[in-house]
This record gives C-alpha cells, sequence and structure tokens, in this order.
C-alpha cells in the first residue's frame, strides 16, 4: 500500500470527508481519467494530462508517472473520508481554487463596445455540434434549461457544456438566480452523472483552469488566446463552455445598455 499524493478542491474533499464508507462504483476510465460516483455525485481522478475538472482530484506529474490509472481499477472505495484506488490512498495534501474569477459588469460593457471586441469563431471540429445546437435553442434563458439539459452524446452532452459556460458567468457577474438554479437542478437526473456533477459546479461557480484563465482575460488582449486555449478542450466541450460564456456575456451587455 503506497499513499499517493492529490491535491483537491474543496468541496471535493468535504464529499469524501462525508461519503459513507465502502465501494465506489466506476463510472468511466481511461489511462489518464477515472470517474468515480461516490453519494450519487461524480469524482474524478484526473492526472495532468485530463481535463482538470472541477469535480476531480488532480494527480501531479510526478505522480502520474506510476501507473495509478493505468491498471484496471477494480475495487475502489472510501475509507474513512479517504479514496482507495485498489489498495493506494489518495492523500489529499493540497487544496486548489477552482472558482470562476469576479466579473465586474462595468468590464462586460466596455469588452462589448470596444472597437477591438474579441469576435470568435469555435474550432471546425466543434462547429457542426454547435450549429446544431444553435437548431435548437438560439437562446439560452431560464425557460430553456431544461431543453438544454442531456442535449448531445457523451459523458458530457455538448448542451451541457454550453449551460455550464452561461451559469458560470452569471454566477462571476452576480446574475445567478434561485429560479435558473432551481430549474437545472430539478433537470439534472437527465443527464450523466459526471455531466450533472458539472452543472452544479458551475451554479457553485466552480470552473476548469481554463474557463477561469479565459474569464480573467475578457477584454484584454490575451483574450483570443485565451478562448482558443479552452475550445481545445475536447471534441466540443471546450467550444460548449465558450459559447455559453459568449452568450452571457452578449446579454448582460445588451440588457444593461439598454
Amino acid at each position: 500500500m503506497a499513499p499517493v499524493p492529490a491535491s483537491a478542491p474543496g468541496r471535493v474533499a468535504q464529499l469524501l470527508r462525508d461519503a459513507p464508507d465502502g465501494p465506489v462504483r466506476v463510472l468511466h476510465h481511461v489511462p489518464t481519467a477515472l470517474y468515480l460516483d461516490v453519494a450519487g455525485r461524480c469524482v474524478g481522478v484526473v492526472a495532468p494530462g485530463a481535463a482538470q475538472v472541477p469535480c476531480a482530484l488532480r494527480l501531479s506529474g510526478r505522480v502520474s508517472q506510476r501507473p495509478v490509472l493505468a491498471e484496471p481499477i477494480a475495487n475502489p472505495y472510501v475509507e474513512r473520508g479517504t479514496l482507495y484506488l485498489t489498495d493506494d490512498p489518495l492523500v489529499v495534501g493540497r487544496f486548489v481554487d477552482v472558482r470562476v474569477p469576479r466579473i465586474d459588469p462595468d468590464r462586460v460593457l466596455r469588452r462589448a463596445a470596444s472597437p477591438a471586441a474579441v469576435r470568435m469563431v469555435p474550432p471546425r471540429t466543434a462547429a457542426h455540434g454547435l450549429a446544431a445546437y444553435n437548431s435548437l435553442s438560439p437562446m439560452v434563458d431560464a425557460t430553456t434549461t431544461s431543453t438544454l439539459v442531456g442535449h448531445g452524446g457523451g459523458l458530457t452532452p455538448l448542451g451541457d457544456d454550453v449551460l455550464c459556460g452561461w451559469l458560470a458567468v452569471l454566477h462571476a457577474t452576480g446574475r445567478l438566480t434561485d429560479d435558473v438554479a432551481d430549474r437545472v437542478r430539478a433537470a439534472a437526473p437527465r443527464t450523466t452523472l459526471l455531466s450533472a456533477t458539472l452543472l452544479d459546479c458551475a451554479l457553485h461557480g466552480e470552473v476548469l483552469p481554463e474557463f477561469a484563465a479565459y474569464v480573467a482575460a475578457l477584454g484584454t488582449p490575451a483574450e483570443p488566446a485565451a478562448a482558443r486555449t479552452l475550445m481545445a478542450i475536447g471534441h466540443t466541450s471546450g467550444a460548449g463552455l465558450w459559447f455559453g460564456a459568449e452568450h452571457a456575456l452578449t446579454t448582460i451587455a445588451l440588457e444593461a445598455a439598454a
């Protein structure tokens, strides 16, 4: 038995502390990422090469050189607040901040009014999926959340990715309402457990590091590069997050200017 050091967002560490002892179900496993059902919530274990989702324990580059995730994970379990992969305990030694940076509404207006306002185009690999999304629901608002949840295939359907980006910006600008949050939570059972967990993360303003970097860069010369980095995540996930965020920013700017 060899302890494996990991870092974790605060809510993930708290979930493990509160979880009952016993086996946990494997939802998905690839050599760089493992997703588990822990007390009805998805908890990931990710190496540096995987998306650093805000619901995951993170392995360091040095640790990932060991075959921690490469081997089959047959019987993971939680015991006294610690997650075990086979007999290797994952020991949280550091907490990571996964909160989206605060967005000043004035910055949204300045960005929209700037002659150099960024107008990004998603990569070709994601464009088809977003076009299909647009034909379903070109608007994102409280009334369309139930339509978006679970729309698309994969571990994180595109509709959920779009919604996560939209929700995170609403949280960052202080515009997330109880009505929207309640609608999203009510619809969450329609999607995968990973995606439902990421929607809950977005409601709490918890995001990927690339999304946080993109928000921090809004309205600055660094925004185009940050947007491209975000959109490169996954097949369509990053582009969906960007699309939802851009939709929220545009709507906020239009409402403020009216």
